[in-house]
């Protein structure tokens, strides 16, 4: 029996039926149509497409990327083509593909995020929506994820918070997931809005915020001074705010932040999140996330687990 039809891989995010646990972050990935030639992405467990917004992005200056000793700093700043084109020209193919298609939507006011969801909504082949609250690349015009009074992401406050999954409720039937933000102090409270709005699912967590600074110039290296740090820098912190929200909100969660291997993935799962999503990595190596998989099957067969869901919070403190 392949890989494929194995039940022992199989969870679920609320009414979405996932054929194993692991997902490709958003922002990673692209659109998935680079990755089709190099793997089958129907093995894939769910695919979360870049994150769209009403109207085209350009994104940040750049430079938009840069390395670090342990991890990558990007401000991309959510450059997409606009939730119609994205319907347009994005969607047609990635119905395609025989996996969970979650599309991240991103909005500066309810309104945005209430006109993106309304669009979505007359289209097929739409699994679940990630409600992007989080990401943390600061320019000085208003941008995607932050209020219009301040620069104060929405995942930063648990009203406003509250306030953007409520209205995309209103709207869908589809599993919602709002993205978090790890540069809180209390990420449980935030989590718990969420919940008391109608979230299906939780995404934790998006990047940290993070800066680097050119010694010969003395400037800062990013065309936006400021971006967000992922890769395994981050998985240990990602870790434990997974660990704190599972202990207390009965949601399913979504884990990111530096799964470079099937332990990581395993480590995420064990404390107490029912999927991950591999992001940076991907950038590494593009066919991480089935190696992933395949080395996660093999674990449970070898420790004679039935089901990747006895796993999920089998941390023993």
């Amino acid at each position: 029996m392949g890989m494929m039809n194995n039940d022992i891989l199989k969870t679920n995010i609320a009414e979405m039926g996932l054929k194993n646990p692991v997902l490709v972050s958003s922002g990673t990935f692209g659109y998935a149509e680079e990755y089709k030639e190099l793997f089958d992405v129907n093995k894939l467990g769910g695919i979360i497409t870049k994150t769209i917004t009403l109207k085209p992005k350009k994104g940040n200056a750049s430079p938009r990327i840069m390395e670090t000793p342990c991890g990558v700093i990007n401000s991309i700043g959510l450059q997409n083509p606009g939730v119609d084109d994205f319907i347009k020209n994005k969607m047609p193919k990635l119905k395609e593909i025989d996996t969970a298609i979650i599309v991240s939507i991103g909005g500066s006011d309810t309104e945005e995020f209430e006109e993106i969801v309304r669009r979505l909504e007359k289209v097929r082949g739409i699994d679940g929506l990630e409600i992007n609250l989080s990401c943390p690349n600061i320019i000085s015009e208003l941008v995607t994820g932050f209020t219009e009074e301040s620069n104060l992401l929405i995942a930063q406050d648990a009203y406003l918070t509250f306030e953007k999954v409520r209205a995309v409720r209103k709207l869908t039937k589809r599993t919602i997931i709002p993205k978090l933000s790890p540069n809180v102090t209390d990420m449980v409270s935030i989590a718990r809005s969420c919940y008391d709005a109608g979230a299906d699912a939780i995404s934790i967590a998006n990047t940290y915020s993070a800066m680097a600074i050119d010694i010969k110039t003395r400037k800062p290296f990013l065309g936006n001074i400021i971006g967000g740090l992922s890769g395994p820098a981050i998985k240990p912190l990602t870790l434990k705010f997974v660990w704190e929200v599972s202990q207390t909100i009965d949601l399913p969660i979504i884990a990111s932040g530096g799964i470079m291997n099937y332990k990581d993935a395993l480590e995420f799962i064990i404390a107490g999140a029912r999927a991950v999503a591999v992001g940076t990595g991907n950038i590494i190596d593009p066919k991480l996330s089935v190696e992933i998989i395949k080395e996660i099957e093999k674990y449970l067969n070898e420790n004679n687990i039935s089901s990747i869901k006895d796993l999920e919070g089998a941390i023993e403190t």
